[in-house]
């Protein structure tokens, strides 16, 4: 196959996209719009599974590699009830499973994959268009443009390549974040340390409010609390008042342990809001010639700990699909969205539960569960 694949996005489904391209000799261009690798903080830990994420990485062949990023005995996890009680207290089995990595390192593995040159950073797109005959020009915020006859956009909830494929937006999925990090917590933050443990922590009960907390590399906690109100409740928050947002935060856990709330008021950053959106169940679209998604782009869902693992899979499987096809771009889209498709909406479907997760779902995605009951 020698037509170039244009690939919008540098995230996780588009690298991974990229490397198993360039593993069967396609050449491919990611355009990404951050300056460079660096540009900004690339999230927490990813568990990556052995039944998508995993096969992914062997597919780009880079096992061996992955293994050197994977944090030991972060697989363990606890839940606790709001006053701090154990309900739960399971240490890493040592199976290899769904080893937790930092995903600023997991990004770094799939660049360093690459060719010097395929990605190209700073490149904002601000449009896309149809030009017929399968081929599409992509607009970018400096004016420059490039056309294609295989783009893929692998640029997340806010897809710029989406509106060329389907009409679908994302709507706030009821729930957000607010996130904060706490820094060399043994030492600094004993009590809040200990009430996570080893690897992965939620507490909370069947109510609209829960605090999840992560194990990072160097003693750093990476923690998400979890509030289910419409976005107004945010809205009368002001975030960029740190200490009062902080304090507003942890009067919503008024009652909570105070080695919970800590996890909040003690946070050695400024909180930042996270709410979360999701597309519509099923969410599908007619083949357009030319084109197609990966990831978020394609379907995206509120957090289950199936997302980068999917994305990952999506690219991997999208590139399978276009080596297998050689001169054949089409036969090669609709066989990768063929499977693409009831994957992702049997994901959306068991995600877009009306009701908030319970402190048991929630403990079954760190635990490894394929879903929420």
């Amino acid at each position: 196959m020698t037509t170039h694949v244009t690939i919008i996005g540098a995230g996780l489904g588009g690298l991974t996209l990229a490397r198993v391209l360039h593993v069967h000799g396609i050449p491919a261009t990611v355009y990404e719009a951050e300056s460079s690798p660096t540009a900004r903080s690339q999230g927490g830990m990813l568990d990556i599974h052995d039944y998508n994420g995993q096969l992914a990485l062997r597919a780009a062949g880079l096992m061996d590699e992955f293994g050197g990023i994977v944090l030991e005995g972060r697989q363990a996890v606890r839940g606790l009830d709001r006053k701090g009680n154990v309900l739960l207290d399971e240490p890493d089995d040592g199976t290899g499973g769904r080893p937790e990595v930092q995903r600023g390192e997991l990004r770094r593995l799939l660049l360093d994959s690459l060719p010097a040159g395929t990605v190209r950073w700073g490149h904002k797109v601000s449009g896309v268009r149809g030009l017929g005959e399968g081929r599409h020009e992509v607009t970018f915020a400096d004016g420059g443009t490039v056309v294609t006859s295989l783009l893929v956009g692998a640029d997340g909830a806010w897809s710029r390549v989406r509106p060329v494929l389907s009409g679908a937006s994302p709507v706030y999925a009821g729930t957000s974040f607010v996130e904060t990090y706490l820094f060399d917590a043994d030492t600094r933050h004993p009590a809040a340390a200990k009430a996570v443990g080893g690897g992965s922590m939620f507490a909370g009960d069947q109510g609209t409010r829960q605090i999840g907390a992560q194990r990072e590399k160097g003693g750093t906690l990476h923690v998400y609390a979890m509030l289910t109100e419409p976005l107004d409740w945010f809205g009368g928050i002001d975030f960029d008042e740190p200490t009062a947002a902080t304090e507003r935060i942890v009067r919503a856990f008024d009652g909570w342990a105070p080695e919970l709330t800590a996890l909040i008021s003690e946070s050695d950053t400024a909180p930042v809001l996270r709410p979360l959106y999701s597309l519509p169940a099923g969410h599908r679209w007619d083949r357009v010639p030319g084109a197609t998604l990966v990831g978020d782009a394609a379907h995206l869902i509120p957090p289950n700990g199936e997302g980068a693992n999917l994305a990952m899979l999506d690219g991997a499987e999208l590139g399978e699909a276009l080596a297998a096809h050689p001169g054949d771009i089409e036969t090669a889209l609709s066989a990768y969205e063929h499977v693409m498709f009831p994957r992702s909406a049997e994901q959306l479907a068991t995600a877009e539960d009306p009701d908030h997760p319970t402190l048991q779902d929630v403990i079954n995605i760190f635990a490894g569960d394929e879903q929420p009951s």
